[in-house]
């Protein structure tokens, strides 16, 4: 795959493409994996000087998909795809990566479809996962260097995701509010996770959307930080856990049986075509019944 870019400075061509996150160990890919580096057309090395207004283009090899990854093909519903990235709907009951519980997942489902299309490269890159149960918008590099790109973002807080969820709790939430609680395993879990103070900072922003009847609240959840089910956690710890979430203290006897989250909006810059990529997602069909049927009761 080929980039351009044109020199605005003065410097080494390394030092010039790491400002535009080409890593060391790209370059390293590039030098010993097929790839080129070329300056005004013409082959040179990573510590050419540049001048001011030189092209400078790299070739990044092929990537070949991993072995140990299956190919599994089902059906993909996609929302977005370009030559960089790619957004697909993930359903609730479908784990995002293979583990020792779960071999039918998301990356198995992506690498058969990039196997069928015959891509240029086949190695699974995600950039946002979701929990096995959780619904919406699930966003995949489709080459490596794209995924670096995308890193950086997530790095910097850039990538926006936002959510719906139904929590119920015995008090009524505000109109708005943060969590700001610190996030841990414990000692006792490899699985769940809890507030604690020796935990990593975790940050959710939520606004209140609907109330319903019997203490439930439908709200749009902005995460700030992205840590390992945060969302359940912090709403559990404030005292509204979300429906069909047991693994957490939500209720099951409210019209589904998986935690009601589903992401709902994804925001990132497309930094190959320089715009805001927005993209937005309905609830799907079990989520949308439960908020029908709630409407019926709306405080």
């Amino acid at each position: 795959m080929r980039f351009e870019f044109i020199a605005d400075e003065h410097v080494k061509v390394k030092t010039f493409l790491k400002k535009h996150e080409v890593s060391k160990s790209l370059l390293a890919k590039i030098k010993f994996k097929g790839g080129n580096i070329l300056v005004n057309n013409q082959p040179q090395n990573a510590i050419y000087l540049l001048d001011v207004g030189d092209k400078v283009t790299i070739d990044i090899p092929s990537e070949e998909a991993f072995e140990n990854l299956q190919a599994v093909s089902r059906p993909l519903q996609i929302v977005y795809e370009d030559d960089h990235f790619m957004v697909i709907e993930k359903p609730a009951g479908v784990a995002s990566i293979p583990s020792i519980l779960h071999s039918n997942t998301i990356a198995n489902f992506v690498k058969a479809y990039y196997v069928e299309k015959n891509y240029e490269n086949q190695q699974v890159h995600i950039v946002t996962r979701l929990d096995k149960d959780t619904s919406g918008l699930m966003l995949f590099a489709k080459h490596g260097y794209a995924h670096a790109r995308l890193d950086k973002q997530l790095q910097k807080k850039m990538i926006q995701k936002k959510y719906f969820a139904l929590v119920k709790g015995e008090t009524e939430l505000e109109d708005k509010g943060e969590i700001i609680a610190p996030i841990a395993r414990p000692e006792d879990s490899i699985i769940t996770r809890c507030v604690h103070k020796s935990g990593k900072y975790a940050h959710t922003r939520y606004e209140t959307v609907a109330r319903y009847k019997g203490g439930i609240h439908l709200v749009d959840i902005h995460l700030l930080t992205g840590r390992t089910h945060q969302i359940r956690v912090h709403f559990n710890h404030i005292g509204f856990p979300l429906l069909g979430d047991d693994l957490y203290g939500g209720s099951l006897g409210d019209g589904i049986t998986r935690q009601a989250l589903h992401c709902h909006r994804l925001e990132f810059y497309h930094p190959f075509e320089e715009k805001h990529i927005i993209l937005e997602s309905s609830l799907p069909d079990d989520f949308q019944a439960v908020v029908t049927h709630l409407e019926k009761k709306k405080v």
